[in-house]
């Protein structure tokens, strides 16, 4: 029976208390069933098509390890879902926006599936629409506040116009074609990202790509300035000059903007008054007020000054130390078209208001249902710090009765950062986004999902008393994930490392509980779909969590041949470690731990200390110790387990992407007798290469200089500032490495550029160790395209195989 081994950390202490401990799964002696129904299918791609190198004696096994990987990606994800009130308090719709990887394709597969929601005193049943509905071309959908329009967004591209659809009840009402003269794709990154319908539901914000500036033309009279019209035979197009973007995943888009569209005249206006200096994003409507005809957008604005006043574009994504604030802007469409006011003939001017300038750190940004509370969260300590993802505190102030905008003196900390957590309690608020409306009807209670340790969990948080509730259930080892509210009800997604995600809808038998009044009810669902072969293997699987002591950073690794290394008759572990570094394992369904763990492997999946969901004062104990606190939690894990007889000493292997390939390559140079094999995809490699050559320069000062980071943080490192680099890196201990290696790299990874890798690997090639690199030409850091993430897990199954098994 294979077992799922994902390693969590738990509550930290510092050095001069009790000893610290750390949470795993692990197996329990509980077997627990899994669901099922028809699964959704996809054309086959065979394996014998893919470039493996396989050995002859081993083809046939290959080839049904890559079918089996196969079925666990057909397996089809909810991506989001939209509950639509109906005239009957007892009934509602559901909207369910799933994806399903199409590998021959390339690309996933969008679609709808609708169900009736009717609920009693006792019971709730949903009644499910008989086929999904497939969404081709749409970069974004987006529900109006009623659930009576739906918008549709179509980005066609850099040279084509944008295209805005908008849906009624049975047909398309409107359909408006933006020329790539007015802005360019909206953007869709969940971060920058930002549609807003108002509330009359006749007028839609967003965040787009600004228009292209002109670019420099040159042909028979050597140079004309601008004409981006004029086509020749005998002229073309200059590049111009070069624009800054925020770095991975945004390569080549250009700064973001805020438009609105009127939707009855299809006119698209930008947004006036905001600093050049600003990229903005997250935009919502300011509450009507009955004292005033102006409408007002808020948004974040992000500053393009750097720290230490470096005055370029540091890379944006999941990187929450990068400073930025609330603004208020007019409306472009301030008034009806008689009574039009003009910026210069009213007493506010045009220009946007910061609305907390004493704050260097607010996102999402949320107004209360009543319009009498903005609320919003911080990750002041990332800016102030340096780390790129914390603990974050959420914060609320009052909007005025006549809806101008204003500075803010009198901010209310409704959540706090949580420092060190007591015996498991709240740990802070860890979360990645927000629902656009959060709250139940009483007006003041805000949900959302949150890291909790090794699990997700939903919360409840009071923004009137900031008192915080876990109202998913706090003897459950699943992780949920927050898809809607339904009035006072919640729709969720639940899962576990051995479960498929499986819909729940949350209630309350009586509101007036304070505590553990919520009840949870499994929907029976069309789509989620698998095979009897994928129902058997993870029936067989088992996990659990548990708590192993670590060492304080002041102590060193073990001697070259100590550690626990004897055998047993375990299957072989494969150690799975996160990136980040302040990332995060949860408890929840993994494609690629529940493949590998259907082949016959172990997994020890590790959050080590610096993982979020455990406290600021945990994650901030790793910038400044890495390659030592982060190795040693590591191996403290794998003694743990094997001194339990829970793994044989003889057979493990590593995986780690990102911070975790950093970690894999430390390990086995720093441990090399203890690993038999390993794998790493984009890893960090050597610090002293990456600083000149990643979007984020200023995280390896932090990495490796801890709080002072910040301080010495410079586009032109000192000599000794290379050198502590080098000495923090992996490279540092190449000399020692002997495991065979895997290295999986994305060609366009700006993060970790794919010069680390290269590097790495040629320098264990010089020195006769095994290594195996496939490069994806196409692919960046953070996700692979799906034909490509097939290929790593297949290679990555083969190596472990051929070096392990």
């Amino acid at each position: 029976m294979a077992t799922v081994l994902v390693a969590t950390q738990c509550r930290w202490g510092a050095p001069h208390r009790s000893s610290p401990r750390r949470r795993f799964f692990y197996p329990s002696k509980n077997q627990q069933k899994l669901l099922t129904s028809s699964a959704l299918r996809e054309p086959k791609v065979l394996a014998k098509d893919l470039t493996l190198s396989i050995d002859p004696t081993t083809e046939e096994k290959d080839v049904s390890e890559a079918k089996l990987l196969q079925e666990f990606t057909n397996i089809p994800n909810i991506d989001k879902a939209w509950i639509v009130k109906s005239d009957s308090e007892n009934s509602s719709h559901a909207m369910f926006l799933i994806n399903q990887v199409n590998l021959l394709a390339n690309k996933n597969r969008t679609f709808i599936l609708s169900s009736n929601i009717s609920k009693s005193t006792d019971s709730v049943s949903f009644q499910w629409s008989p086929f999904p509905v497939e969404i081709q071309g749409a970069s974004a959908i987006v529900p109006s506040p009623s659930g009576s329009k739906l918008l549709v967004v179509r980005n066609k591209g850099q040279e084509s116009s944008t295209e805005l659809e908008i849906w009624g009840p049975s047909c398309l009402e409107k359909e408006i074609h933006i020329q790539k003269l007015v802005h360019g794709s909206l953007y869709t990154d969940r971060w920058f990202e930002g549609i807003s319908w108002n509330h009359e539901e006749s007028q839609i914000a967003y965040i787009a790509e600004e228009p292209c500036p002109s670019k420099p033309t040159f042909g028979s009279s050597v140079y004309k300035k601008e004409d981006s019209s004029s086509k020749s035979s005998v002229s073309w197009k200059g590049q111009g000059e070069w624009e800054e973007d925020w770095g991975e995943t945004y390569t080549g888009k250009r700064k973001p903007a805020l438009f609105v569209v009127d939707i009855n005249s299809g006119e698209v206006r930008m947004a006036e008054g905001i600093p050049r200096s600003l990229s903005v994003g997250q935009v919502v409507w300011a509450p009507l007020s009955a004292q005033s005809s102006q409408n007002y957008l808020v948004f974040v604005g992000w500053s393009e000054i750097g720290p230490c006043n470096v005055t370029r574009k540091l890379g944006m994504k999941v990187c929450y130390n990068r400073p930025c604030s609330l603004y208020a802007v007019r409306s472009p469409f301030h008034g009806s078209v008689g009574t039009e006011l003009r910026f210069n003939e009213t007493e506010n001017s045009a220009s946007a208001v910061n609305l907390i300038p004493g704050m260097s750190s607010a996102f999402f940004p949320r107004f209360s249902p009543d319009g009498k509370f903005l609320v919003f969260l911080s990750a002041i300590t990332a800016v102030d710090t340096g780390a790129h993802a914390v603990t974050k505190s959420l914060h609320r102030l009052d909007w005025r009765v006549d809806g101008k905008p204003c500075p803010s003196r009198n901010i209310i900390e409704v959540v706090p950062v949580v420092m060190c957590p007591k015996d498991d309690g709240f740990p802070g608020i860890y979360n990645s986004s927000l629902l656009n409306d959060p709250w139940l009807p009483d007006g003041h209670t805000m949900i959302l999902s949150s890291a909790w340790g090794s699990i997700q969990v939903i919360l409840s948080i009071n923004i009137l008393s900031g008192s915080v509730s876990r109202i998913t259930p706090s003897n459950s080892n699943s992780s949920w994930n927050l898809l809607d509210l339904d009035g006072n009800n919640i729709l969720a997604v639940s899962s576990t490392p051995i479960h498929l995600p499986q819909i729940k809808y949350g209630y309350q038998y009586d509101r007036m509980e304070k505590e553990n009044s919520w009840h949870w009810i499994s929907v029976s669902t069309p789509f989620m779909g698998y095979s009897e072969k994928i129902k058997s293997l993870l029936s067989s699987q088992l996990f659990s969590i548990l708590k192993i002591p670590v060492k304080s950073t002041s102590e060193n690794l073990p001697e070259e041949e100590s550690g626990s290394t004897h055998q047993n008759n375990c299957r072989p572990l494969i150690i799975l470690i996160h990136g980040g570094p302040h990332s995060v394992t949860l408890s929840s369904y993994s494609k690629q731990a529940s493949f590998l763990s259907s082949l016959g492997y172990n997994l020890l999946l590790v959050n080590y200390r610096g993982s979020v969901g455990f406290g600021e004062e945990s994650l901030q104990s790793l910038p400044g110790n890495i390659g030592c606190q982060d190795v040693n939690d590591v191996l403290a894990a794998l003694d743990y387990v094997i001194d339990k007889g829970l793994a044989d000493g003889s057979k493990v292997a590593l995986y780690g992407s990102s911070h975790g390939g950093f970690l894999t390559a430390h390990l086995v140079g720093q441990a090399p007798h203890r690993f038999t094999v390993a794998a790493v995809r984009n890893p960090v490699c050597n610090l002293s290469l990456m600083v000149a050559t990643t979007d984020i320069p200023d995280w390896c000062y932090v990495l490796t200089f801890g709080k002072d980071g910040k301080k010495y943080f410079t586009d032109a490192p000192s000599t000794d500032h290379l050198s502590m680099f080098y000495k923090m890196s992996p490279i540092s201990h190449l000399s020692k490495v002997k495991a065979p290696l895997l290295f999986l790299l994305g060609a366009k990874d700006r993060r970790v550029p794919i010069s680390n890798g290269l590097q790495y690997a040629q320098g264990l090639k010089d020195k006769g160790v095994e290594v195996k690199v496939i490069v994806f030409p196409e692919d960046g850091h953070v996700r692979f395209r799906p034909q490509s993430e097939f290929e790593s897990l297949v290679n990555l199954a083969v190596w472990f195989n051929k070096h392990i098994k």
